[in-house]
C-alpha cells in the first residue's frame, strides 16, 4: 500500500510538473521568414544606377518624398521586430499615436540583445506580421524607426579601412555560420572600399546550400533596397571571399562583409 501511495504521488507530481511546464510561454523564436519578417516598402538609393554605375537623379516633385539612406536602419529594425515584437491579427489596429509609441519601444531596444519570450514582447494588434503592417502603415513606420545619417558615425565603420585581409573575412564567415546555426539573423555591412561600388547593409537569415565540389556556400538575405524577393550572398572557400548578387544598383561579385549590430558599438 505504501509503495502504491508513493508511486501514485510521484506520478501526480510529475503530471503537475509537465502541465505547468507546458503552460509556460515558449522562448523559442520561429525561423526568420522573408514573407513575414521584412518590410514591404523599399529603401531607395540616393543615385540612379545603370549596370552598377551611379548617376545623379533628375529633380522631381517625388524626390522630396524619397525614403533613402536607411538600409542599416531597416536591417536593424527588422532584427528588433523579429526579437522583441509579436503580432495579434485578431485585435483592432492602434491609432497613429499609440502605434508610433509601440514602434519606438521596439526600436529603442538593443538589437544584439537576446530575443524576448512571447509574453514579454511588444504587441501589435490588427496585423499578422511586420510585412502586412508595413504595407498598411508604411509611412508611420518610416517616420519612427530612426534616422539614416547617424549610421555614418558608427565607430565600427573604420573596419572597412583597417580590416581588409582574407583572414578577417574567414572569421566573419565562421561567425555568420555560427549565428545562423543558433537560429539568429546576421546583419552584414557590404563594402568594396576603397572602390565605392557598394556601401550597403543586408540581413542574412538562412544558409541555403553548400557545394562540396566548388566550395560555394549560398545564403538568403533581406536587402532593404529590394523588398520584392530575397537576394543571395555567397562564400567561396577557394578564394576565401564573399560575393553578392548583381542587380540594378550593384555590378555584382566580390564584396567584403562586416557584421553590424551583433554587439555594442558594432
Amino acid at each position: 500500500m505504501l509503495r502504491n501511495w508513493r508511486t501514485t504521488a510521484g506520478f501526480c507530481w510529475l503530471s503537475a510538473f509537465v502541465a505547468v511546464a507546458s503552460a509556460r510561454p515558449s522562448t523559442a523564436t520561429p525561423a526568420f521568414r522573408f514573407d513575414r519578417d521584412t518590410f514591404a516598402f523599399a529603401n531607395q538609393t540616393v543615385f540612379e544606377y545603370r549596370e552598377g554605375i551611379p548617376y545623379a537623379r533628375k529633380k522631381s516633385k517625388e524626390q522630396a518624398d524619397r525614403y533613402n539612406r536607411r538600409c542599416f536602419v531597416l536591417c536593424r529594425t527588422a532584427t528588433q521586430f523579429y526579437k522583441f515584437a509579436r503580432f495579434d491579427p485578431r485585435g483592432a489596429p492602434l491609432d497613429d499615436k499609440a502605434l508610433a509609441a509601440r514602434i519606438r519601444s521596439v526600436t529603442r531596444r538593443q538589437a544584439w540583445a537576446a530575443p524576448l519570450p512571447e509574453d514579454q514582447r511588444v504587441v501589435f494588434p490588427g496585423y499578422a506580421n511586420l510585412r502586412e503592417m508595413s504595407k498598411a502603415r508604411g509611412k508611420l513606420l518610416r517616420a519612427n524607426v530612426g534616422l539614416g545619417w547617424t549610421v555614418y558615425l558608427r565607430p565600427s565603420n573604420g573596419r572597412i579601412v583597417l580590416l581588409q585581409d582574407r583572414r578577417y573575412q574567414e572569421q566573419v564567415h565562421a561567425k555568420l555560420n555560427e549565428s545562423l546555426a543558433r537560429g539568429e539573423v546576421f546583419v552584414g555591412y557590404l563594402s568594396t572600399f576603397p572602390r565605392i561600388t557598394v556601401n550597403h547593409a543586408i540581413l542574412v537569415y538562412k544558409r541555403k546550400s553548400v557545394s562540396p565540389e566548388t566550395g560555394i556556400e549560398r545564403y538568403a538575405a533581406y536587402d532593404p533596397n529590394h523588398p520584392e524577393a530575397p537576394r543571395e550572398l555567397t562564400w567561396s572557400g577557394k578564394t576565401r571571399a564573399f560575393a553578392y548578387q548583381k542587380d540594378v544598383d550593384f555590378v555584382g561579385g566580390f564584396v567584403r562583409v562586416y557584421q553590424v549590430y551583433g554587439k555594442w558599438l558594432q
